[in-house]
């Protein structure tokens, strides 16, 4: 989108640049880098990173400095594994084994690779993979020995399904998200369990395993349903057969106009396959003990249920790529880094979205609602939804919730605040646009110097036609100016 469509998409959705202003304004990550600080391979590191994902680039920066380069290396390990794993250009005969083996390649000093196509988006990392394995050697040993476990289990698992490139049973496609999110979302956890000051719960490692898994999964699955139309590009299935056979004969259908409302009958049931998981997620959420932690987890937890409410019923998915737009992940990150309350407030309003979407005429209607209903009566039970400005108006009458009248206040100033800088963006947008368009009368000859002070100050903004029409004909004829009565 040029110059241009960004101030026309603007202009229409103020909100959105409101959203962006307050971002970049007052928005200030946890952690700031200090370059002159950082070694040569650090900073490489990081240049990497921001090549790969600028998104996790600024997620990371939201976490405890402790934390900060040891999760950047394992952000970047696991993409190296990703990268070798994707490109198809690669052999099988070379491939699976490199795979299987990637854990030992971190201990070797000056490792490379250069096998990649030419056109692999991340291929500079793995040729300068160095820079990784060097840092790697200097980090605390105990998150180490966390990444070259992950790696090998990982990479193995991504060895099983080199061979094939589409997933037949659900069960199948659940262990697939095991092995390539699951268990980052494992290592994650491992990562803020063993922190000096301990970052989360016990209980996630001890008793509660599987919430740390679902929160890899679920992330995996919404950019499963997203990318399904660059898979099918780069002939690559990862919705089960078991699930899109219940609906079109060939996967190839789903991208034909004609089996359009069976395509969206499929998506729903992969969404509905998501959903199954976000209760587990918000459980994660709540046990994280450090406040830059919980920022960090929940950006992309937010992320993706806005993300999912947006490949809901939609047929985008089945053209081309969709994604939330730059206004709504600033709202986001914001929303994400306040507390847990508002975390839910986020899942409780796409969800809520989500079921004014749901048609009858899908297969899943009423188990999509259900899904959403767990998930809203979930929220509900931790944060049960209260009128503030009644309870405000009860407590000046005598009651004792001087700290919901505080709230109330607070949010009718926020709303105060929010209309303002709405305000404040509008005006801006009108008079941005109202400079070009007088810029282009201007250069394409529109005669401004006609709204002469003179004719201003006696209220006449619009010149005489006539005389300007007569001024135009006497030029033409080549004499004087005619008035009028002259023949």
């Amino acid at each position: 989108m040029g110059i241009l469509g960004q101030v026309l998409y603007f202009a229409v959705h103020p909100n959105q640049l409101r959203s962006i202003i307050k971002w970049k304004m007052w928005h200030e990550p946890a952690y700031t880098r200090d370059p002159s600080k950082e070694s040569a391979t650090l900073a490489d590191c990081f240049k990497w990173l921001e090549m790969t994902s600028r998104s996790f680039a600024l997620v990371v920066q939201e976490l405890h400095p402790e934390l900060v380069v040891p999760v950047a290396l394992f952000y970047l390990v696991l993409r190296g594994l990703d990268t070798i794993e994707d490109d198809m250009t690669i052999s099988l005969e070379e491939k699976e084994p490199l795979l299987r083996s990637f854990e030992t390649v971190l201990e070797r000093d000056g490792w490379t690779y250069d096998g990649n196509g030419p056109h692999e988006k991340d291929r500079e990392l793995l040729v300068h993979f160095d820079d990784v394995i060097t840092e790697l050697q200097l980090i605390d040993p105990k998150y180490r020995e966390i990444i070259r476990d992950i790696t090998h289990q990982m990479g193995n698992g991504m060895a099983d399904y080199a061979t094939i490139n589409s997933v037949t049973t659900i069960a199948e496609y659940e262990l697939y998200c095991h092995y390539v999110a699951g268990l980052v979302g494992d290592g994650l956890t491992r990562f803020f369990f063993v922190a000096d000051d301990g970052f989360a719960n016990p209980a996630l490692l001890s008793t509660q395993p599987a919430l740390a898994e679902s929160m890899g999964r679920f992330l995996q699955k919404t950019n499963i349903i997203r990318d399904v139309r660059e898979d099918f590009d780069e002939q690559r299935r990862f919705w089960p057969q078991e699930i899109w056979a219940r609906h079109v004969a060939r996967f190839d259908d789903l991208f034909e106009r004609r089996h359009r409302a069976a395509a969206l009958a499929c998506s729903s049931e992969m969404v509905l396959n998501a959903l199954r998981h976000v209760e587990a997620c918000l459980c994660y959420m709540a046990r994280i003990e450090e406040p830059r932690v919980f920022t960090f987890v929940a950006i992309p937890q937010v992320m993706a249920i806005a993300t999912l409410e947006l490949v809901f019923q939609n047929p985008g998915i089945f053209e081309a790529g969709v994604k939330i737009s730059r206004g709504d992940a600033a709202r986001l990150v914001m929303e994400a880094s306040r507390d847990l309350r508002s975390v839910y407030a986020v899942f409780k309003r796409y969800v809520r979205r989500m079921r004014r979407k749901n048609t009858p005429r899908d297969p899943n209607f009423v188990n999509i609602g259900i899904a959403c209903g767990k998930v809203e009566q979930f929220i509900e039970s931790s944060y049960p939804s209260r009128d503030l400005k009644r309870l405000a108006r009860l407590a000046r009458d005598g009651g004792r919730g001087v700290v919901v009248t505080d709230k109330a206040e607070a949010l009718d100033g926020q709303a105060k605040s929010d209309v303002f800088y709405l305000l404040l963006a509008v005006l801006g947008t009108l008079f941005f646009i109202s400079a070009i368009l007088i810029g282009i009368a201007y250069c394409t000859g529109a005669r401004l110097d006609m709204a002469a002070p003179g004719e201003l100050t006696k209220r006449n903004i619009f010149p005489n036609k006539e005389k300007i029409l007569d001024t135009q004909l006497g030029n033409a004829m080549g004499g004087p100016p005619m008035a009028h009565g002259e023949l």
